[in-house]
């Protein structure tokens, strides 16, 4: 159910307002039409309230598509219940194309998955993107985990006549890329600036522990949080650790909870960094306000138990299938695309123990 929820309602470009929140999809035109099962009775509709309304997604097959095409996709990491849920949207996607358009045996359109299991390992995406653009595919996808690094091996995919969608996490030189499917960080930072603010009383000292500082979503969501923290002259930044930038960061935390006794909140940019200061060992009887990113399992827990305030979520199952859609319709030559658009963010969730158990939040909530 939760496949046919999120494609279909976020294809078609529908407009969901949850929780207060206006959950926009962005339209790509490959998408015709979007309806509920016409034999779906309301009493079917009642027994299954306390889960997502199963609609059909019909793909509009007039819309011009290579079969055969191979997509390829580099990943920041492959590992994580974040990255777990990006990878099945995007295999979700794939058989549905493939389903609509009748494509089977050499005629599918086929999808590979890599990328390195941690994602500080910038190395190891850059040398993994080599060995794909070698292959030659029809498309490449990538979430840069350093968004300087692979500039020549995107310039090398251009050169090759293989077009590069951007999903999660964009690059410097954005011109490169065909179009991007994310979501909107800046906006990411400023709902958890504004969230820890209030939880803090408007006053403090608070502190910012990131995932890498040359990845293009981690930059932007802290620039987004110092930019929502500065509306109240009573919060001072004091120290803004990444995981790129220290030995070991989970040392590193433990060192600025020391220096800081008195330090009112912390901000943590992504899952692994969340669930690190989750587990980090903690002194003494002064309890910090936390706000982290994407609700993992752990996060969830936290929350439940009173220990972290709430999480800024994404919904990685969209991510993952509308990357692919805009990837199978750039699988045709340059002249025949159309409807694409080359830039889509979605818009982030906040999640606290008030909408944990709100089926209105489903598609935010990872490890389910």
């Amino acid at each position: 159910m939760r496949k046919a929820a999120a494609a279909g309602i976020i294809l078609a470009g529908i407009i969901l307002v949850a929780g207060g929140l206006d959950r926009k999809g962005g339209s790509d035109n490959f998408v015709a039409d979007v309806q509920a099962n016409d034999e779906t009775t309301q009493k079917e509709e009642e027994n299954r309230s306390s889960e997502e309304t199963e609609l059909e997604t019909q793909i509009d097959t007039s819309a011009p598509v290579t079969a055969g095409s191979r997509i390829a996709v580099v990943s920041k990491s492959v590992d994580g219940e974040f990255w777990k849920a990006i990878r099945t949207g995007m295999e979700d996607a794939v058989k549905d194309v493939n389903a609509a358009y009748g494509y089977t045996s050499d005629d599918q359109i086929t999808m590979t998955f890599e990328g390195a299991s941690n994602e500080q390992d910038v190395e190891k995406q850059i040398n993994t993107l080599d060995a794909v653009i070698a292959e030659n595919p029809t498309v490449l996808c990538l979430s840069a985990g350093d968004e300087d690094s692979c500039q020549a091996q995107i310039e090398a995919a251009k050169e090759n006549g293989i077009s590069v969608v951007a999903f999660d996490s964009n690059v410097t030189d954005s011109d490169m890329i065909a179009a991007f499917r994310g979501t909107d960080n800046t906006s990411v930072g400023k709902l958890a600036g504004e969230k820890l603010a209030d939880a803090i009383g408007k006053s403090g000292k608070v502190a910012i522990f990131s995932a890498q500082e040359k990845t293009e979503s981690s930059r932007r969501r802290v620039e987004g949080f110092k930019e929502a923290i500065s509306a109240y002259s009573d919060i001072s930044v004091v120290q803004e650790l990444y995981m790129d930038k220290v030995e070991d960061m989970q040392s590193a935390i433990e060192s600025t909870l020391q220096s800081y006794p008195d330090l009112a909140g912390v901000f943590c940019t992504n899952a692994d960094v969340s669930d690190l200061y989750l587990d980090t060992e903690k002194t003494g009887d002064h309890v910090l306000t936390m706000v982290g990113v994407d609700a993992t399992s752990k996060q969830q827990e936290a929350i439940c138990n009173g220990v972290e305030a709430g999480v800024v979520s994404q919904d990685p199952y969209r991510i993952g299938y509308q990357t692919i859609l805009a990837a199978v319709q750039l699988t045709v030559p340059k002249e025949e695309v159309s409807g694409v658009e080359r830039t889509v963010l979605y818009d982030p969730a906040w999640i606290d123990s008030s909408s944990l158990d709100d089926p209105e939040y489903s598609d935010y909530l990872y490890g389910k």
